[in-house]
């Protein structure tokens, strides 16, 4: 057995919304909240640009809105339940261009200079439906003015001024919520959109139905998935120090957003295209095991922002050393209040039941979830905590716990093991031998470890949704039995 990644991959064997939530959702912090807390000196920042930058960045993007109409106007008149000509005529492919470059410009002059996009963008043919997440801002609409994607939007938007008539270009699919019948309807459109063969433009569509704050991916409605067309996941962060995108149903509202994210000097996007995800038969059955099994895709992704935070966690964890704590200062540390859901996550670590867990430990399993794949680094992290200050060695006793924590057991003999990397029998070793023994040695782990018994799951809920908040609609069917059959892992 090689020396990989032993963190979670399977559901367990429950519906598609409580199975895979437990599996994916972050403990302790709701992702319905966002809190924003701006420093002395962000404060006098956001002061000084709204005297200056503010005003000229907010009337270029008026601006940039203004010239954009007349050419949306025009080329979106006719029919629009017409399919799209193919090819598109020379003057249309103008002005495609320019309302591309009108609305990258505009958000140049919002402070987002420069978008970083990762992975390939598939093909209208390859994938008609691209799945957004986690959605948690109006600037979302990034990727939407980059590509012209359609997206499906509330039947309202049409008759918003200027901003109608630019999301009518992009030929979206309205939702209505007066008509009775309009899901279905909503369905049966991107289902035939879908089947065209690429000669509609791919359509957007944010599957969480909701803004978050983007610690974890809600459950995503099965909507986008009823047609059991294959799909792009698409993946959103906006790596920045001050989050001022973040707009949820507790916290900054939509124009102190704007007004926040307009004030910062540069503002970050990240846009990652994933690899086409082709449903199942068994998939395509059931939309909602569909939906899940993406979103268990694009969580595998997730956990960047944590990711950062472990050097934190572990500089933490080394200057405690291994002296145990209580569930307060467990909760200190995440940073997060006491609750039923951090005391059940606090007791997995509480083996003897005394009420104390050794930080070292959770910071290890916090680095397995967050990079499953990368046990070695894990491992290297474990090593820095545990390890000696003058050489950062670890004794025979310290492994065995920097490895039952990393691969998930209880119980693991590492004696013949460490006498192993120990060649010179310094009764010591440190993070460069245990490297370069598994090199040597990439299969060591079935020799002198016991695969067998690696397991653990994670047992996080995510909290029921409150009302919608994003501007795009959800059309998943309410009566749809598709979120009542047994989700089952996809079998590749």
């Amino acid at each position: 057995m090689r020396l990989r990644g032993c963190g979670p991959r399977a559901a367990p064997a429950s519906s598609a919304g409580a199975g895979d939530a437990r599996l994916l959702a972050p403990p302790g912090r709701n992702p319905f909240v966002h809190e924003l807390r701006l420093s002395a000196l962000q404060k006098a920042q956001v002061a000084l640009m709204t005297l200056t930058l503010f005003p000229v960045r907010l009337l270029v993007a008026a601006a940039m809105m203004l010239l954009a109409w007349p050419l949306a106007l025009v080329a979106s008149l006719g029919s629009a339940e017409k399919e799209p000509e193919q090819p598109l005529a020379l003057w249309r492919k103008v002005v495609d261009f320019l309302l591309k470059a009108i609305m990258r410009t505009m958000w140049f002059a919002g402070g987002f200079h420069w978008v970083a996009v990762k992975g390939r963008r598939a093909l209208p043919t390859e994938a008609a439906i691209l799945t957004l997440a986690p959605h948690s801002s109006y600037f979302d609409a990034i990727p939407v003015t980059m590509t012209m994607s359609s997206i499906v939007m509330k039947a309202e938007s049409r008759d918003i001024p200027i901003w109608g008539t630019l999301i009518r270009y992009i030929r979206p699919v309205f939702v209505s919520r007066s008509d009775q019948d309009s899901r279905r309807k909503t369905v049966e459109e991107i289902k035939r959109r879908a089947q065209s063969n690429g000669k509609w433009p791919q359509i957007m569509i944010f599957p969480e139905g909701t803004c978050t704050n983007r610690t974890c991916l809600i459950t995503f409605k099965p909507g986008a998935f009823i047609p059991g067309a294959p799909v792009q996941p698409v993946v959103l962060r906006y790596p920045n120090k001050l989050d001022t995108i973040t707009w949820t149903w507790q916290g900054p509202g939509a124009l102190e957003i704007l007004w926040l994210t307009l004030c910062q000097f540069h503002n970050q996007v990240e846009i990652e295209f994933l690899p086409v995800y082709s449903p199942s038969e068994e998939e395509k059955r059931n939309p909602a095991l569909y939906a899940s099994n993406v979103r268990r895709v694009m969580a595998e992704l997730k956990p960047e922002k944590l990711e950062k935070d472990l050097d934190k966690y572990s500089a933490s964890a080394r200057v405690k050393g291994g002296e145990p704590i209580g569930i307060s200062e467990f909760a200190a540390f995440l940073e997060v209040p006491v609750s039923d859901l951090l005391e059940d996550m606090f007791s997995l670590f509480d083996e003897s039941g005394r009420g104390k867990v050794d930080l070292r430990e959770c910071v290890v399993a916090l680095s397995v979830v967050c990079r499953p794949a990368r046990t070695l680094d894990t491992i290297q992290l474990a090593f820095k905590m545990y390890g000696a200050q003058e050489d950062g060695s670890v004794g025979e006793g310290d492994l065995s716990c920097i490895l039952k924590t990393a691969l998930g057991v209880a119980e693991l003999t590492v004696t013949d093991l460490f006498r192993a990397i120990d060649e010179d029998e310094k009764g010591k070793i440190t993070f460069a031998d245990f490297h370069r023994f598994a090199e040597l040695y990439p299969d060591f782990a079935e020799e002198y470890l016991y695969p067998e018994q690696t397991h653990f799951e994670s047992c996080a809920k995510t909290p029921p949704a409150p009302i919608p908040n994003g501007f795009c609609a959800d059309f998943s069917p309410e009566n749809s039995d598709a979120g009542r059959k047994p989700a089952r892992k996809k079998l590749d």
